[in-house]
């Protein structure tokens, strides 16, 4: 009898020793996870700094993968492809075991990324796909085709195109023709605006309806602005636009420059839709100059980046939703797709305030 009770202590301790094994072992994994990071070095190299979402995205990025113990070397090119290529190799040279690159001109970097490769480097494509080179590894974006769906439904519903409603007269403005998103954009959109063209519910004065025809080098607010100054003055001295697809956030402050210097006013433009929710845009949007956004909340895009890293670095996969879209011209990329949302006047609030992402005076 003493020797089974004997027993049955000696197994109940057993027992209380595994459980706290393996919930130490548990706290002490999540505590230093990041622990495990020192020293490992992560370069980030974002497009530019003259638009806010960038700021915003290498903000982000550089704050969770230093939460996560890795050495961050953050860099802005300021739209120079030249630039972007030297601060790669740095990095590369500094030995960063994966480095993130939202690329300037998705064509100009195989070179560099070719070195990146040899070094051993992984690379990680942030939100623009990086061409012509198998140095990529993996993608991690927003779903394009999704925006200019969304932007295209926007312009349907507002107008009721659904409903027969028309002829509305319309305009397109896109982004560069060596940025492979805006492919996606472009397709999203015209596949649910195309018909409505097709049967006369939309009317292109200009006649300009290709991407190419449509593009924006740099996405260039002014170069935006100038085109439609163009239209304008060419097309609508008589006329009255009724709606603008504008790819992006940028673009659509251009359009809505010449817009007001041709004449319209808040509460009285035509449907503008953009992209990215930047802040001088959301505030648009109160003032009734723009119509809405499409909403990609960058620090999600961050968070799947850091896991994405988190996976490399211990020698795994990271997980992908996608590997079919996206083909680069040499293979397709592995990517990860988050899902974008529309933002208007009737739920910015609650997108971006309430989420924290602005803060209500910064709207002031």
């Amino acid at each position: 009898m003493q020797l089974k009770k004997i027993l049955a202590v000696c197994v109940a301790a057993m027992f209380l020793v595994v459980m706290a094994g393996c919930g130490g072992g548990g706290s002490s994994s999540s505590s230093s996870g990041s622990s495990d990071h020192k020293g490992i070095k992560v370069g980030v190299s974002m497009p530019t700094k003259s638009l806010q979402r960038w700021n915003q995205d290498g903000a982000n990025m550089e704050a969770k993968l230093k939460a996560e113990g890795y050495d961050v070397d953050l860099q802005f090119a300021e739209n120079k492809i030249e630039t972007q290529v030297s601060q790669i190799e740095n990095m590369v040279t500094k030995g960063c075991k994966v480095i993130v690159v939202g690329a300037i001109d998705g064509g100009s970097l195989s070179s560099v990324l070719d070195e990146a490769k040899a070094a051993g480097c992984k690379v990680i494509s942030y939100d623009r796909l990086i061409m012509n080179t198998d140095a990529v590894n993996y993608y991690a974006t927003f779903d394009n085709y999704g925006v200019g769906k969304i932007q295209g439904q926007y312009i349907e519903e507002k107008l009721g195109l659904k409903e027969g409603k028309g002829p509305y007269n319309f305009e397109i403005t896109t982004g560069p023709l060596d940025d492979n998103n805006v492919v996606f954009f472009f397709k999203g959109a015209m596949d649910v605006l195309q018909p409505y063209i097709d049967k006369g519910q939309l009317v292109i004065r200009s006649g300009q309806n290709t991407r190419e025809q449509c593009a924006t080098p740099n996405w260039d607010e002014a170069k935006a602005q100038e085109r439609m100054d163009n239209i304008l003055t060419t097309y609508y001295t008589d006329a009255k636009l009724d709606a603008v697809l504008c790819s992006n956030d940028s673009t659509s402050l251009g359009v809505q420059s010449a817009l007001k210097s041709a004449g319209y006013s808040a509460g009285h433009m035509p449907i503008i839709t953009g992209q990215d929710a930047n802040l001088p845009n959301v505030k648009a949007i109160v003032n009734g100059e723009q119509s809405m956004s499409v909403f990609k909340d960058t620090r999600a895009l961050a968070d799947q980046v850091v896991k994405m890293v988190d996976a490399i670095v211990a020698g795994q996969e990271p997980e992908v939703n996608d590997t079919s879209s996206y083909n680069n011209g040499v293979k397709v990329v592995p990517s990860y797709l988050l899902q974008p949302q529309f933002v208007d006047k009737s739920n910015y609030k609650k997108l971006l305030i309430d989420s924290g992402y602005y803060k209500e005076s910064d709207l002031q």
